[in-house]
């Protein structure tokens, strides 16, 4: 078996054009390392495609030899959904070029492409992709799980603003995929749920952002968490779309601009960015501070590809880390209760509770088009890290857990009406440090919620579109749902990433 598998990989190289690397190279641990130090996985072979061509060749390899495969895009996967043991990992790092038609507002990005790369192209023309809040994150999947950040109340989750992309399907076919050509594919992959393919072009929408947008930061100590909630429930809930904030609880960071008395203290943040007028954002500032004087505070322009990589050290490489989330309805008396008793037990100064509002342009999405995430109210993940002793960690799971059991009362099943809903609900999320074993639940989108069906069933087996998630609630009956084309393998969580 092992000679035939040797003879396999020799044969794998020769018609590949970039490298395929086995346990033995030198360089075999460095390519299988992923952004999670918590995830630590040995795939039998890691092919470092140079074109979708070479794609093609390894998705065909693997079929082949009955090997798993999974996509590795920027290997930012919480889950380390990149990565397995044993199995055959799609490098795609190489294809990471970005192209940017000005006129046209549209960018292609390869498969491989990071935010920064991407951010960076686009701002040189005063254009965006919506896209998430840390520079060294993959496009791809950021994207393939939806694609949450600073601009998704303005334009939209990421995968809303997908025109089209190139996939290599199960068969080892390269296809364009776009509302005009093979449109169940499209459908498939902005939602539909994972092992379609592996995507190796991303084509998408533009929008006028900055270059320049308006920061602002304010802190407040713990013991007035239920109002600065309060206060900023009040406040979100009338904002314009061209305006964001992400409530954030944490410790305060070592850096120049906070007063050093204050470093390291626990508390509660407001970030509020502004991707419009300079005068409105600091008329929503003045109403803050007024209504809250806060601990203190930052204010300044800053270039929007500066805005996107100001969390990017917070969430390095090397630690090691593991998220939970939920949806809320609102962000209810009762809910604040619970998150202004528990947060003061968390020990870990790198955990971080963390807010967002899902309104606006998030929840305009048709009926027909993406169909991720859908439902009330979501909390994203944010990175924690091991940080000495591991502490009492359970308290952001019980937190969230008390939360959940307040405001999940009612809430639709995702896959019951098909699309986000006409509503602004909140995202509560909470990182922290590793446990022995891991406990995750992930942004709630459909890909959670999977629609198995016999065509789904392949001997195939691959990981690429949707994230590694628990469910949020206990599932529900599900509609019927429109045909698709037959998946690469047995339906699994894992993700392009």
């Amino acid at each position: 078996m092992t000679q035939t598998m040797r003879g396999s990989i020799d044969t794998l190289r020769t018609a590949m054009t970039g490298p395929v690397i086995r346990p033995a190279d030198p360089d075999y641990d460095e390519a299988r390392r992923v952004w999670n130090a918590d995830i630590d996985r040995r795939p039998a072979m890691i092919a470092r495609c140079a074109s979708a061509a070479d794609v093609a060749v390894a998705v065909t390899f693997a079929a082949d030899n009955g090997l798993e495969i999974t996509v590795r895009g920027g290997a930012h996967s919480m889950s380390g959904a990149s990565v397995a043991d044993d199995g055959l990992t799609i490098d795609l790092s190489q294809l990471n070029q970005v192209s940017v038609d000005p006129q046209a507002k549209r960018a292609r990005a390869g498969g491989g492409a990071l935010l920064a790369s991407l951010d960076a192209a686009t701002q040189a023309h005063g254009l965006a992709v919506p896209v998430g809040v840390v520079s060294h994150t993959g496009v791809g999947g950021l994207t393939l799980g939806g694609g949450m950040g600073w601009l998704t109340r303005q334009a939209g989750l990421s995968i809303d603003n997908l025109a089209s992309a190139q996939v290599v399907t199960a068969n080892g076919q390269i296809q364009r995929a776009a509302a005009d050509e093979n449109p169940d594919l499209f459908w498939a992959i902005r939602g539909g749920g994972g092992n379609f393919g592996v995507v190796t072009e991303f084509e998408f929408r533009l929008h006028e952002v900055g270059p320049i947008v308006q920061v602002g930061l304010l802190f407040w100590e713990l013991e007035q968490g239920p109002d600065v909630l309060r206060l900023a429930r009040e406040i979100i809930a009338a904002l314009p779309r061209e305006l964001n904030i992400i409530v954030a609880g944490l410790n305060a960071p070592p850096t120049p601009f906070v007063p050093e008395q204050h470093h390291h203290q626990p508390g509660y943040a407001l970030v509020v960015a502004e991707f419009g007028s300079a005068d409105q954002h600091h008329q929503v500032m003045t109403r803050i501070r007024q209504a809250l004087p806060p601990l203190w505070e930052l204010t300044t322009p800053m270039p929007y590809v500066a805005l996107q990589q100001i969390l990017d050290e917070a969430n390095a490489w090397g630690f090691h880390t593991y998220d939970k989330g939920t949806y809320l309805e609102d962000l209810s008396d009762e809910a604040i209760k619970v998150v202004a008793d528990h947060l003061p037990r968390k020990t870990s100064p790198l955990s971080v509770l963390l807010f967002y509002r899902l309104d606006q342009a998030y929840s305009q999405a048709d009926e027909d088009d993406t169909l991720a995430p859908v439902g009330a109210a979501v909390l994203p993940p944010g990175p924690g890290v091991l940080a000495g002793r591991r502490g009492r960690h359970g308290l952001q799971r019980r937190a969230l857990t008390a939360v959940r059991r307040v405001h999940h009362r009612g809430l639709p099943h995702p896959t019951a009406a098909g699309r986000r809903p006409r509503m602004g609900p909140f995202l509560l999320g909470s990182a922290a440090p590793a446990l022995p074993r891991r406990w995750q639940l992930r942004q709630c989108d459909d890909r959670v919620r999977r629609r198995q069906c016999a065509g789904c069933l392949r001997p195939r087996q691959i990981r690429t579109a949707g994230r590694d998630q628990e469910e949020v609630r206990p599932p529900e009956p599900v509609p019927p749902q429109r045909q698709h084309p037959a998946r690469m393998s047995r339906p699994r969580t894992g993700q392009q990433e």
